[in-house]
């Protein structure tokens, strides 16, 4: 049976087994009849089967299954996990010595694993560890709290040592109770079942304390039998209390003694240089980790410190001693910071962890809202990765904290449910996105099977739809590494399959292609150029081009090659028709030079040679109207016949046409110095008999000479060189006149240029002018700082002398105001600036300093009342004299130049 035939079938069975989940109309029967199946706990090979088939029909209905799978699924992972972490607290349970950082350690690594802390067995062990860590730090506790009851015992029992001893006798009573007391106390902390589980550093705490707080009992004790028998009997030995030997003296009627203080015993100089040096090395140490602030480190060297005085602390000055002891003391308030530091971070670590969800506060008459999560899974999961992290770093630097650590894990706790649900949201899609590829890969497989060829040669269609492809495999959603790395080679060998026509088609394609470069090659070398054959060839490129798609890149590249001949070839025919051009052309030669002239002389930075050159290159444009001048004026000197022929030859000149007839003057061959080296003009004319005409009768005009003719004439009249030309006539920038350019009725002939430039020649002139316009700009500019540089120097240095010339510091300056700066600078600092340096602010809109701004606004609030007084624009040249008088100061120079930067330039 095929798998056409079983497939009807199986969907039959399941139809049946789900109660018609297959078979109902419409999407939301089919979710209500999967529903009712769930709700009688099918098994999980049965809801994966029906998953499978109904996912392709209909995936609303098809998730409620997802889910229920992926719950069973999770549920499955976590009771593995619990049975994994349960049986680790057990073991810590067992040990007869538990390791609080041990226990904490496990809810919080069981915590990141995504054990359910929540649910048995989990929480009854949690609690135990809680309740045996609560019972661990309890007895720490109650150790601290014995030490410093013995510490009180102890100073209770040396404060009776300053009174009488009958108030020892009578106190002695209390402390034999006391005393008792508290040694009972201690040997229940000893026997408690926790005590081999405290920090090792508690033991000799209490320890210590038993001892010592004995050896003050006992001494006591001894000091007042022998302070009770001296009263008794004055034979007897006085105690070794200071304060009661001396009372037992005063009621014998002996005079008190001063103690004497007991003498060092000589040690050897050796001996007592090695015990100094053990000393100082020690308490280097320790003073090293005290000042990098290492707690635990200072504590180690602390202790060493310690027991270094005790063996050599008879044999060491009391210099050293006293710096020992200053150390000790601060490494102990060390400790005690890193403590309450280490506290203090927690703090901070516990309330961004509570910080976590958003709380809003309830409204009057509403029930309080639900937290909110401020973050998205991902962004949650690595904020609650960085807390943890921190916790553990805290943890290392100073004693552990159970309470907060409880508030800690418990809102991390509550902000990793919210990654939970994103991680299998994640997982969810995932899968779904892997589903969605490998059914991509076998579409891709059916069409590369359907498709052997392309259908009626479209081979840009199959091109086209192999993108598609290639879209819809980069668009299927995210996968992980490892998934991706198992889908990506059967991707590529799918597609490798289905494009394989279409390259073997391209290889062939490239084959003619090559050859046609080949053939443009040829086309391109030989002498004339043939234009049919290269449209011919371009032509078969085209078609080529659009029959069979190739690589965007390669394509390009393909056809640069195969145009780069042609166009070579296309150059060369054009270079040698601007090269016959530019022979032909004697006004664009000499423009080229003068162009070249003026490009070096802006390399040389001179502005003397730059407009000596661009002097130079303007009457090289303007030969052409220079020559015909000249002829002209040897014409009016000849007689008509001469000017006749000047107008002739100017006419073709001024429209552009062709050269005169050999043997002509053609004044657009000509330069100035042509003109200047022609033949003598012949001999001057008789002069033309005077004739009658009016003369100009108005104010300020010369009656000799007659009225000039009305600047727009009638409309119609002829402007140019004979007479009035056509009205909206003018002349383009290359010399040449326009007749298609509008203008004004009326207006002025353009200057005769001559005829148009040739294209290379009109673009040298125009770069090389602007370039030398920019020259003289930047070097004018150059000039103008140079200058203000240069007046600043002569006030700090009161030289009059120094003072830049009225050309260098430009037309803004007039010698009058210059003189005034000399004649300041020539005289002795006197007067104050403040107003004037104000006042240039003003007129050059340049800031005022901050604590100028009240007297500046001050000052414009005068100026408004003074209505006949010049203003600050007006005067900034006095002004800057009364600067000038004044003494010199760095920051009223600054002020100076910044205004007069704006001021020279206007």
């Amino acid at each position: 049976m095929t798998q056409a035939t079983l497939k009807p079938n199986d969907t039959r069975a399941l139809d049946t087994l789900t109660g018609g989940a297959f078979s109902a109309p419409t999407s939301g029967e089919r979710a209500a009849r999967v529903r009712e199946w769930l709700a009688r706990d099918p098994s999980p090979e049965q809801m994966q089967e029906v998953f499978r088939e109904l996912s392709g029909r209909d995936k609303g209905a098809a998730r409620l299954l997802r889910e229920r799978l992926d719950e069973i699924k999770r549920s499955k992972g976590q009771e593995a996990i619990a049975a994994e972490w349960a049986d680790k607290a057990r073991a810590l349970l067992a040990q007869p010595k538990l390791n609080i950082a041990d226990a904490l350690a496990w809810q919080r690594d069981a915590a990141k694993a995504g054990a359910p802390l929540s649910r048995e067995p989990l929480a009854g062990i949690k609690a135990q560890l809680a309740d045996r860590v609560k019972g661990i730090e309890d007895l720490q506790h109650r150790v601290q709290v014995q030490r410093e009851a013995a510490v009180l015992l102890a100073q209770r029992i040396e404060v009776l040592s300053t009174k009488s001893w009958q108030d020892a006798k009578a106190a002695a009573e209390s402390l034999a109770a006391d005393v008792p007391a508290w040694q009972q106390q201690a040997e229940a902390l000893l026997a408690d079942p926790n005590w081999g589980s405290v920090d090792a550093r508690f033991p000799p705490l209490l320890e210590s304390s038993r001892t010592q707080l004995q050896v003050v009992w006992d001494a006591f004790q001894i000091a007042l039998a022998q302070a009770v028998a001296a009263a008794q009997d004055p034979a007897a030995p006085l105690p070794p209390v200071p304060v009661w030997a001396d009372e037992l003296r005063l009621a014998r009627g002996v005079p008190a003694e001063a103690p004497a203080k007991p003498a060092k015993p000589k040690v050897d100089p050796e001996v007592r240089a090695r015990a100094t040096q053990a000393v100082r090395e020690v308490l280097g140490k320790l003073e090293q980790e005290i000042a990098e602030g290492h707690g635990k480190a200072s504590a180690g060297a602390a202790s060493a410190l310690r027991n270094a005085l005790k063996e050599h602390g008879k044999l060491i000055d009391d210099k050293l001693e006293n710096q020992a002891h200053a150390a000790l003391a601060a490494a102990g308030e060390l400790e005690g910071w890193q403590r309450w530091r280490a506290d203090q971070l927690r703090q901070e670590l516990v309330a961004k962890a509570e910080g976590l969800f958003e709380r809003p506060a309830p409204a009057e008459g509403q029930e309080p809202q639900p937290p909110k999560p401020r973050y998205g899974g991902r962004k949650m999961q690595e904020q609650l990765r960085g807390l943890r992290e921190q916790w553990k770093q805290t943890d290392q630097g100073g004693p552990p904290n159970h309470a907060l650590w409880k508030r800690f894990d418990d809102a991390c706790n509550e902000a990793y449910k919210v990654v939970e649900a994103w991680l299998d949201k994640v997982k969810a899609e995932a899968a779904e996105h892997k589903a969605q590829r490998l059914a991509l890969i076998e579409e891709v497989k059916a069409w590369a099977a359907e498709n052997p060829t392309a259908r009626d040669d479209d081979w840009k269609g199959f091109n086209r739809i192999l993108h598609q492809f290639e879209d819809r495999w980069r668009d299927a959603g995210h996968l992980s590494e490892k998934a991706f790395a198992e889908l990506q080679p059967q991707w590529k060998e799918a597609i490798r399959a289905a494009a394989s026509p279409l390259e073997a088609i391209q290889k062939q394609s490239l084959e003619r292609r090559h050859a046609m470069i080949d053939e443009a090659r040829e086309l391109g070398a030989e002498p004339q150029l043939r234009i049919d054959a290269v449209k011919a060839l371009q032509q078969r490129w085209q078609g080529e081009a659009q029959g069979i798609p190739l690589d965007r890149k390669h394509e390009q590249k393909l056809w640069d090659a195969f145009r780069k001949p042609i166009d070579e070839a296309f150059n060369r025919k054009t270079q040698e028709r601007e090269r016959a051009a530019a022979a032909l052309s004697e006004r664009d030669r000499v423009v080229l030079e003068a162009s070249k002239a003026l490009e070096a002389a802006n390399a040389t930075g001179d502005a003397q040679k730059i407009k000596a050159a661009m002097s130079a290159l303007e009457a090289a444009l303007r030969g052409q109207a220079q020559a015909a001048a000249a002829v002209a004026a040897a014409g009016q000197e000849s007689g008509a016949p001469a000017a006749q022929a000047a107008e002739g030859e100017a006419a073709p000149a001024e429209t552009g046409a062709a050269p005169p007839a050999e043997g002509a003057v053609e004044p657009a061959a000509e330069s100035a110095g042509e003109a200047a080296a022609a033949p003598p003009a012949p001999p001057k004319a008789t002069p033309k008999p005077v004739i009658a005409m009016r003369g100009d009768d108005r104010p300020g005009m010369k009656k000799t000479e007659p009225v000039a003719p009305a600047r727009g004439g009638r409309f119609g009249d002829r402007k140019g060189p004979g007479g009035p030309g056509r009205p909206g006539e003018r002349r383009d920038d290359r010399g040449g006149r326009d007749a298609r350019a509008g203008g004004r009725f009326g207006e002025r002939p353009a200057e005769d240029r001559g005829p148009r430039l040739g294209d290379v020649a009109f673009r040298a002139q125009r770069e090389a002018l602007e370039h030398a316009q920019m020259a003289l700009k930047k070097l004018a500019a150059q000039a103008h700082g140079e200058a203000l540089t240069q007046l600043l120097t002569a006030w700090e240095q009161r030289s009059a002398d120094q003072v830049p010339s009225a050309q260098e510091l430009g037309k803004a300056v007039s010698p009058a105001v210059r003189a005034s700066w000399v004649q300041a600078l020539g005289a002795a600092p006197a007067g104050d600036a403040a107003e004037a340096l104000l006042r240039l602010e003003i007129a050059s809109e340049a800031p005022t300093p901050a604590e100028q701004l009240a007297a500046r606004r001050m000052l414009q609030l005068q100026l408004l009342t003074r209505r006949n007084d010049p203003s600050p624009a007006q005067t900034w040249g006095q002004d800057v004299a009364r600067v000038l008088a004044s003494a010199y100061d760095a920051g009223s120079a600054r002020r100076l130049q910044n205004a007069l930067r704006t001021l020279l330039r206007r």
